[in-house]
C-alpha cells in the first residue's frame, strides 16, 4: 500500500517525505500510565495543520500508517496517542479503568491538545512549522467515536449522563467505520459490555466526514451496514457522508500495511480514502477550499465503482 501515497497527486499535491516519531512521551495523569503518542509530519511545509488521530479498540498509535504517512506526506502533523484499552497496554478487562476507557480516550485526546508544542518540539525541524489554529479529529471504529465526543457527541446512560465532553479547539472530525445509533439498535448484551456505545448525535454540530463500508456487518448492531452512516444521518450542522463500496470494517486496509485485522484488502479502496479524508479536512480547514469539491468530482468521473458521497 505504500505506493498509494503518489495516487493523490492530482487532488491533493506530491507527497513529501515524512519524518515519523514514537514513543513521544507525555504525563499520563490519573489513567496510572504514561501516555505514548506517534508524531508524523512532511520534512518541508510550514503552517501544517494538526490531525489527532484516534486508533480501534484494541489497536495502538503505531497503526494506521496507510492513513498516517499519507497525511503527513500531504501536509499535515499527525498525532496517535495509544489509549488505554490498546492490546499493547495490557490492561485486563477487570482492571477498574477499562469501564471508563472512553472517558481516559477523551482525557488523553484533551492532554495530547495541551501539548502540542512539546510533541512537535520531539520531531527534529518540525518546532514552529505546526499551525495550532487548525486542528481536525480523525479515528476508526471505536477511535471514530472518541472523534465523535470531541465534535459533540454525547453517550447516555449507563455509561454517561449526555454531558458535552466536545473539544472546541477541534473544528472538524472524520469518522470511520464508527458505530451508530444505540437504544435499541444494539445487539443483545452489547450494552452491557460496551456502555458507552449508547450514543446520540444530535448535538453533534461541527463539520464532519462520516465514512463506512457497505459489506460492514457489525456484530454490535442488529442492523446491516447502514448503521455505519448514523453519524451523518442523525447529526445537525455541515456533514458529508463517503460509502465505500465493497469494503468491510477495516475499509479496505486502513488499519495497516499487511495487517491480519484486514478482511477486505483492496488498494483502490485505501486509495479512494486517503484522497477524499485528505482532500475534506484541506478544504474544511480552509487549507485548500478548492480540494474537496475536486477530489468528490474525480471519485464520481473515475472512480464511481468504488464509492459514492453524499453532503447536508
Amino acid at each position: 500500500m505504500i505506493r498509494s501515497l503518489t495516487v493523490g497527486d492530482a487532488v491533493v499535491g506530491a507527497a513529501a517525505p515524512v519524518v515519523s516519531i514514537a514513543p513521544v512521551v507525555l504525563d499520563g495523569g490519573d489513567r496510572g500510565l504514561d501516555l505514548h503518542v506517534r508524531v508524523s509530519a512532511a520534512a518541508t511545509g510550514d503552517r501544517l495543520p494538526v490531525i489527532l488521530f484516534s486508533h480501534g479498540y484494541g489497536s495502538s498509535g503505531d497503526m494506521y500508517q496507510p492513513l498516517a504517512d499519507f497525511y503527513a506526506a500531504h501536509g499535515f502533523v499527525v498525532l496517535q496517542p495509544t489509549y488505554l484499552d490498546s492490546r499493547t497496554v495490557g490492561l485486563d478487562r477487570r482492571d477498574p479503568r477499562a469501564a471508563r476507557f472512553w472517558r481516559h480516550r477523551i482525557d488523553d485526546a484533551k492532554r495530547v491538545l495541551d501539548n502540542v508544542d512539546h510533541l512537535a518540539a520531539a520531531v527534529p525541524g518540525l518546532a514552529g512549522r505546526v499551525d495550532r489554529g487548525r486542528i481536525a479529529a480523525a479515528g476508526h471504529s471505536f477511535g471514530g467515536q472518541t472523534t465523535g465526543l470531541l465534535l459533540g457527541l454525547r453517550v447516555q446512560a449507563p455509561a454517561g449522563t449526555g454531558e458535552d465532553m466536545s473539544d472546541p479547539r477541534v473544528q472538524a472530525g472524520v469518522l470511520l467505520a464508527t458505530a451508530g445509533r444505540g437504544e435499541g439498535d444494539l445487539a443483545p448484551g452489547v450494552i452491557g459490555d460496551l456502555p458507552w456505545l449508547n450514543a446520540t448525535f444530535d448535538r453533534m454540530t461541527r463539520p464532519a466526514l462520516v465514512v463506512y463500508g457497505d459489506r460492514d456487518q457489525n456484530p454490535l448492531t442488529t442492523r446491516g451496514p447502514d448503521w455505519g452512516a448514523d453519524p451523518y444521518h442523525l447529526a445537525p450542522g455541515p456533514k458529508s457522508l463517503l460509502t465505500l463500496s465493497g469494503a468491510e470494517h477495516s475499509l479496505g486496509g486502513a488499519v495497516g500495511y499487511d495487517s491480519v485485522e484486514t478482511t477486505d484488502d483492496n488498494l483502490a479502496t485505501v486509495a479512494v480514502l486517503q484522497r477524499l479524508t485528505t482532500a475534506y479536512l484541506r478544504t474544511t480547514l480552509g487549507v485548500d477550499d478548492a480540494a474537496w469539491p475536486r477530489a468528490v468530482a474525480q471519485l464520481r468521473a473515475d472512480s464511481a465503482d468504488r464509492g459514492t458521497v453524499d453532503s447536508k
